[in-house]
């Protein structure tokens, strides 16, 4: 994904730690922060997702937990002026990937309208 945005003449930065939530990608030129989140951690409703059996109870407390934040750290980069766009995991990989080229495509697109404010990309199973 990173290599597809950079083909495309976009430039970013790598989790810069005065933002909220370090996002994975940020377009300061754009106002645009991209996060890629996996499934299981951020408990995506998904086949990549499942609850372990073992310590159930842990894993359902740390996933709620990391969701919390995940919206919190949203909120706070929303109200800093920033776009925020999600890229699930299951988009990248396992049988309801997103071709490369329609994801890069669908990015730059959403990167290039200030008006669309979220974006999430995820498999087309689910």
């Amino acid at each position: 994904m990173r290599s597809g945005l950079h083909r495309r003449g976009l430039r970013f930065r790598i989790h810069p730690k005065e933002l909220p939530g370090k996002p994975d990608l940020v377009f300061p030129r754009f106002g645009a922060v991209i996060f890629v989140h996996g499934c299981f951690w951020h408990g995506h409703n998904c086949p990549l997702f499942k609850i372990p059996v073992t310590r159930a109870d842990f894993w359902i407390s740390k996933i709620t937990a990391n969701q919390s934040r995940d919206i919190r750290d949203a909120a706070a980069l929303s109200t800093l002026g920033w776009r925020v766009a999600t890229v699930w995991e299951c988009a990248l990989k396992g049988r309801g990937k997103l071709p490369v080229q329609t994801m890069t495509d669908e990015l730059v697109r959403w990167l290039h309208d200030p008006e669309s404010e979220v974006i999430e990309l995820r498999s087309a199973i689910v």
